[in-house]
């Protein structure tokens, strides 16, 4: 309940920022409103979520979110879509997303206070906010690897 009027909350306040800030591109908003939503899925399933929209400053790109669920570190990509078409949001996560995320988790890494590095793993989450629907989430754990070699 805590965790559904914190995201009530923060959906107002978006509103109200829209109101008053300057006019972002449709595409942006959409996939902030999508990563708002991931954010508040993962919350739900105990996910401990420490960054947003994190970036390395010295490498380009950046990591939609990052989590832990328990001892596993998890960098996620969130692909948000208003509506049904015939390829699907977790598809544009290709090689080259593929590796930008890898270089960006190694600088995450890197700056960990612990000697030995935690278990990672890298999970997509394909978020449809339809309009006049409810939104749907589809969570992809573990969805490539440090050495996926996968044709996309």
């Amino acid at each position: 309940m805590r965790i559904t009027l914190l995201e009530r909350g923060l959906a107002g306040l978006d509103r109200l920022a829209r109101r008053s800030g300057p006019e972002m591109p449709p595409h942006l908003l959409t996939g902030i409103s999508g990563e708002d939503a991931a954010f508040f899925y993962l919350r739900r399933k105990g996910y401990t979520v420490v960054a947003r929209r994190w970036s390395a400053g010295n490498v380009p790109g950046d990591v939609d979110l990052i989590a832990w669920q328990g001892p596993m570190l998890c960098f996620i990509e969130v692909k948000t879509r208003t509506a049904h078409d015939m390829t699907p949001p977790e598809a544009a996560v290709d090689r080259h997303k593929q590796f930008v995320l890898l270089r960006l988790a190694r600088a995450y890494m890197r700056q960990l206070p612990k000697a030995e590095p935690p278990p990672v793993r890298f999970d997509v989450l394909s978020v449809y906010l339809v309009p006049g629907q409810e939104k749907e989430i589809m969570h992809f754990e573990n969805a490539f690897g440090w050495t996926d070699r996968r044709e996309q």
